[in-house]
């Protein structure tokens, strides 16, 4: 009786998975569909989080992003802030930073875009460092490590 629940249980998964295959393709209506609703959105950690600020200049825009902790349970003690440069960047980036709106810098950053080379001097306690600093498909983006508070 064992034997024959297992190779139930196995055939179950194998049909299970035949299905799931041939009637993927035939769902992109319930898929775009349910992209679509309110608590569908792409993660923090891949998007850079949630736009908090915005500095227009003539050849570029800054953007500063929402510090990100989540993690898959609980929030995690460390994240990250997300700096973009959008346009048409300069040879060098020279910004001071202020993240958390409090009208305090946060850090200083300097980036030559031609040598790819980050010079970070932070001014608040709970920024840590550059974690990524890479030309993107739109300008540069900086991901800063940030320490919960």
């Amino acid at each position: 009786m064992k034997k024959i629940k297992i190779i139930a249980g196995i055939m179950w998964a194998i049909l299970g998975l035949f299905l799931i295959l041939i009637l993927f393709p035939r769902f992109t209506n319930f898929t775009s569909s349910a992209s679509k609703l309110p608590f569908m959105k792409i993660n923090p950690r891949y998007s850079g989080g949630d736009v908090a600020s915005e500095r227009i200049s003539v050849n570029c825009t800054l953007i500063t992003r929402k510090p990100v902790f989540n993690g898959l349970l609980k929030e995690r003690k460390t994240g990250f802030v997300q700096i973009d440069w959008r346009g048409n960047i300069p040879e060098t980036i020279v910004d001071t930073i202020d993240f958390d709106s409090d009208s305090i810098p946060d850090f200083t950053i300097r980036i030559n875009t031609k040598e790819s080379t980050t010079r970070f001097d932070p001014s608040n306690k709970n920024v840590k460092g550059v974690d990524v600093s890479t030309p993107t498909s739109y300008g540069w983006a900086v991901r800063i490590k940030l320490k919960k508070q």
